[in-house]
């Protein structure tokens, strides 16, 4: 009986941690309303450790130079568990800076909107991964 209980609990977790993985997070369908967005962190409060390396700072440089576009991009570091409803989220705390998910999509949304994508293109990139090909000390260069 304990064998069964023990082995039940052990399926039971191992459904949940693969659940996690299999669909889109939070987004927003459409381009906010003016003044519907919290500010991305400002400039002033980007220091300490979260903030020691070049990429973090410039991560949140580009977010504020695209929140609408953010805005409409699920975050896979599916932290909407916590109450994010997209990446743009992520960056109105210092939580973007020690989450290389989020930092890897906004350098990725940043770059495929300057190459004249649409934010619907950029998130079908994001749900398809290709974020994770960001390298984040290369990214630092991406203005």
């Amino acid at each position: 009986m304990k064998m069964q209980l023990v082995a039940a609990l052990i399926l039971a977790l191992t459904v949940i941690a693969f659940a996690q993985g299999d669909h889109v997070p939070a987004y927003k369908l459409h381009a906010p309303a003016a003044g519907e967005l919290l500010p991305i962190l400002p400039a002033d409060l980007r220091t300490g450790e979260n903030f020691r390396y070049p990429y973090q700072v410039h991560a949140y440089e580009l977010a504020a130079k695209i929140p609408a576009v953010i805005s409409q991009m699920p975050c896979y570091c599916y932290c909407e568990r916590i109450g994010h409803s997209s990446l743009h989220t992520c960056f109105e705390s210092d939580h973007g800076a020690h989450c290389g998910i989020c930092m890897k999509e906004v350098y990725y949304a940043f770059q495929q909107t300057k190459l004249k994508k649409t934010p619907a293109q950029v998130r079908e990139g994001i749900i398809r991964g290709e974020w994770k090909s960001v390298d984040l000390d290369a990214a630092v260069n991406l203005n």
